[in-house]
């Protein structure tokens, strides 16, 4: 039994305690959530490690340490612990990313060390709905892409990555991960898109992290020459629509706050704000 306050790397048997301090907020941490239900915390299956702050020998906070480096549920005392320990590490991560307070924090530590930033997005609303909108009709058009529709749909996908980071995702092994990555959610059924009849993508958005509490719509995209045309709030109710009805009673998102378009859209579909992320790119 721990007694003082201290951190460590998470073993595969603190798999029920780090659960319990994810299931606080379902929606602010689905992204991890979703993936420790699937992988446990074993490193290599979880692709990172898990570090844990205990207070009086309990688990309080977490911090993911993989591709993102994400604070959970994290306190003051736990953000400057995890500060330390990746401070030490050096950075692996390509970005920071998670509840603005908390992440703000992390970085003002970290910045001396592991600055300067590619860019720091200050305050990205989070954003839910758990019902259809009333005045919005689902594009009947926007469906499940295919298996066999990969060289349909990446495409757009590497367009809207570019667009949103500012760095294609073909760079550094090809493009070999983020390819797996899209054709995961394509074989699970959480890939959708309007293909006009030219077989180019007009729309897409796919459901992300997932867990039967709450799911995360990403990847959300028009195509430019299609933009300002309406399709995107029909598409959205869509996408809402099959997230609904087929994984989570909750979905979220997040959106960068200077991104007024999509913001007034998703209002119309039925989302509202209920906090912020701060993502810090590297």
């Amino acid at each position: 039994m721990l007694t003082q306050t201290t951190s460590r790397v998470l073993e595969p048997s603190d798999l029920d305690a780090a659960l319990a301090v994810l299931d606080r907020e379902p929606v602010v941490n689905a992204f991890v959530a979703s993936r420790v239900r699937v992988a446990g915390l074993d490193p290599w299956r979880l692709g990172g490690e898990m570090w844990g702050w205990y207070e009086d020998g309990t688990l309080t906070s977490l911090c993911y340490a993989g591709a993102n480096l994400v604070p959970i549920c994290a306190t003051p005392r736990a953000v400057r612990a995890f500060a330390d320990r990746a401070r030490r590490a050096g950075r692996r991560c390509s970005s920071i990313v998670g509840p603005a307070t908390p992440t703000t924090q992390l970085w003002r530590l970290l910045e001396p060390s592991w600055g300067p930033a590619r860019e720091v997005r200050a305050r990205q609303p989070l954003m839910v709905a758990d019902r259809m909108p009333a005045d919005i009709a689902p594009d009947p058009y926007v469906r499940r892409v295919r298996k066999d529709e990969m060289e349909t749909i990446m495409p757009a996908c590497v367009a809207m990555f570019t667009e949103e980071v500012g760095v294609s995702p073909l760079a550094g092994d090809g493009g070999l991960l983020y390819q797996a990555r899209v054709a995961e959610l394509v074989g699970s059924g959480r890939s959708f898109a309007r293909v006009d009849e030219h077989g180019k993508v007009m729309f897409k958005a796919e459901i992300g992290a997932a867990t039967d509490r709450v799911c995360q719509i990403q990847g959300v995209w028009v195509a430019p020459e299609h933009r300002g045309r309406g399709l995107a709030a029909p598409g959205m109710a869509a996408v809402l629509r099959y997230a609904l009805a087929d994984v989570a009673p909750v979905v979220s998102l997040y959106v960068n706050d200077f991104n007024t378009p999509a913001r007034r859209t998703y209002h119309r579909v039925g989302f509202r704000e209920t906090g912020a992320f701060t993502s810090v790119l590297f």
